[in-house]
């Protein structure tokens, strides 16, 4: 059967670094407060002339650099992100020119913070249907410019930042031995709109609106959530956490991080975190912290790796797959 198999990663991220420090001096919060609470310490907020498409692009050359392949071995782009750089064309369109890729198809895909999981199963998808080759697979965000920096429970959380990795065909026995994607799973629930949302958009308040956040109800339905769908990715594998390698979960509060892990019996060393140095980048969170424990040695080649996230809708999925 065909899977696709992970042959290169990427990150990238904006030059401006905010801390809590800083944060102190911008809304009624502490260093102390933001850490216990979440375990951020910093995050990278965009500047003048950084943009969603800017950062998903430097992070798709990083990954076609280590693959060992040029924009034009690349027929699909499947870009997460619910920070566009305009209402359309698609931020993935604006990657594609970007590269100089004139050829294939790019699309966006926008599922929150679960976007990257979203856009692997599709990309996954259009590979293992014979439609596509090659696929970068980006997730990118600039949430900064959505936030409102007078509200000190969402102000804190999130930062910026894009990560991606290219995926290609090739063929594997149909076993849990093969490399790369072994199975997806993907949910939704509208009915927890209000919970996670964004106030504005064209057809509503032709505004970009404001990112707003019931913390508590959030926290709340995330961990059971989060271990719905892994339960379910081993269910149709025949696998345990015992087989996994790595679980790289989206970085959005490390105690939601934590509470999954032991819910799930996973202990803490396999379980990657870099919510402490990036905050929530949504949908470029789960790319960037596969970058981050690729490029150091942790994830190798052969590991049985889960990715997992919870978004605003809410949507929330997992992938399992082998490296």
């Amino acid at each position: 059967m065909i899977r696709s198999v992970v042959r290169g990663f990427g990150a990238a991220l904006p030059k401006r670094v905010l801390t809590n420090k800083e944060l102190e001096g911008m809304v009624e919060t502490s260093d102390d407060w933001i850490v216990q609470r979440t375990g951020i310490h910093k995050r990278y907020i965009a500047g003048e002339g950084e943009t969603t498409s800017s950062l998903g692009e430097a992070a798709a050359r990083a990954a076609l650099d280590r693959a060992g392949l040029t924009p034009d071995d690349i027929d699909l782009i499947v870009c997460a992100t619910s920070t566009p750089d305009n209402t359309f064309p698609a931020t993935a369109v604006n990657i594609q020119n970007r590269l100089g890729i004139h050829h294939g198809a790019a699309f966006d895909v926008q599922a929150v913070c679960t976007g990257f999981i979203y856009a692997v199963t599709t990309a996954d998808a259009y590979i293992r249907g014979g439609l596509a080759k090659r696929a970068l697979v980006i997730g990118a965000e600039t949430f900064s410019r959505i936030l409102d920096w007078n509200d000190r429970t969402t102000c804190v959380l999130f930062g910026d930042g894009a990560g991606a990795i290219v995926l290609e065909a090739a063929e594997g026995a149909g076993s849990n031995d093969d490399r790369g994607v072994l199975t997806a799973k993907l949910r939704s629930d509208g009915a927890h709109k209000d919970k996670l949302y964004v106030d504005g958009g064209p057809s509503t308040t032709g505004t970009v609106g404001h990112l707003r956040m019931e913390g508590r109800e959030v926290f709340k339905h995330a961990v059971g959530m989060i271990t719905d769908v892994i339960d379910d990715a081993f269910a149709a594998t025949g696998t345990t956490a015992d087989d996994l390698d790595w679980l790289v979960p989206h970085q959005a509060n490390r105690r939601i991080i934590d509470a999954s892990a032991k819910k799930l019996g996973i202990p803490a060393e396999k379980v990657v975190v870099t919510v402490d140095q990036h905050g929530n980048t949504s949908a470029a969170s789960i790319p960037l912290a596969l970058s981050v424990a690729a490029a150091d040695g942790r994830i190798k080649q052969g590991d049985l790796v889960m990715l997992e996230a919870m978004g605003g809708g809410f949507t929330w999925g997992s992938v399992l797959l082998r490296w």
